[in-house]
């Protein structure tokens, strides 16, 4: 069952998506060679719990930190360790916070150091297809109109769409209704709502879409290897339209990147 938000509760669901923001911005000023996944996971522990908030992962089906971090091949659900990144590893940063009784969920792929031009382009490719998902995140049309939006955009540049890892709707549960994959075709599935909130995050791998579980219960990678990109947004629909509830205007900041490529999904 779909749960709709009032303007109210959807205010206090941007105040958490902005928690998460500003921990992925703090975050982004530590990736770097040499530094543990499991000392990136104890900053933003200590960020979300100063900002009156409690991680959203810990504990949440028995996850063990407050982060998902997932390097190269990963795709998501990686376990933060001691290992140090490397040069030319990417690392995606998946996080939730929860204040006020709701969740926010929001991701980033980094790049640690300098990386080969292959993966920047599908870092890239990924974020964008992100916002192409997410303009189809509109009062009236469906949930096969944002993943065949995805696919198409993702697919016509050669990449493989994870097809058994989906976003979802969000609130005062991390998981809700519907399932939003970054798959599918046009006019099919539930149709969208004034008062929606969901989390979009394409996965998309370098090679085949194909996937592999690991021993761990939690490690998911490719199949062939090859590196994966995730970025992910909280989005609800106010007056009809998507409106942006988490930004990645921290991390943008704190990397010296310069994009307008938000600004569409204000209002």
């Amino acid at each position: 069952m779909i749960i709709i938000k009032n303007k109210e509760e959807i205010e206090l669901m941007r105040e958490s998506a902005l928690i998460v923001s500003k921990t992925l911005g703090m975050l982004a000023k530590e990736v770097k060679p040499g530094v543990s996944t499991l000392y990136l996971d104890k900053l933003a522990e200590e960020f979300i719990r100063s900002e009156g908030a409690i991680p959203g992962f810990l504990g949440l089906y028995d996850f063990p930190n407050t982060l998902c971090m997932s390097p190269n091949s990963q795709v998501v659900h990686g376990i933060p360790n001691t290992e140090p990144l490397k040069e030319g590893d990417i690392i995606s940063i998946d996080c939730g916070a929860k204040k006020n009784g709701f969740y926010g969920d929001h991701a980033y792929t980094f790049a640690v150091g300098e990386i080969n031009i292959e993966t920047r382009k599908l870092l890239d490719v990924t974020r964008e297809s992100l916002y192409v998902g997410i303009r189809e995140f509109k009062a009236g049309n469906r949930v096969g109109d944002v993943g065949f939006a995805i696919q198409k955009f993702t697919e016509d540049h050669g990449y493989g769409v994870v097809r058994e890892l989906v976003g979802h709707g969000l609130g005062r549960e991390m998981h809700e209704d519907p399932e939003m994959p970054n798959y599918g075709k046009r006019g099919r599935g539930k149709k969208f709502v004034e008062g929606m909130v969901v989390a979009i995050e394409p996965m998309t791998n370098l090679g085949t879409h194909k996937i592999k579980q690991h021993s761990d219960g939690w490690t998911i990678t490719t199949l062939d290897g090859k590196p994966s990109a995730h970025f992910e947004h909280d989005i609800a629909i106010l007056n009809g339209k998507p409106e942006l509830l988490s930004t990645f205007k921290y991390v943008h900041e704190a990397l010296g990147i310069e994009t307008n490529e938000e600004d569409e999904f204000r209002q």
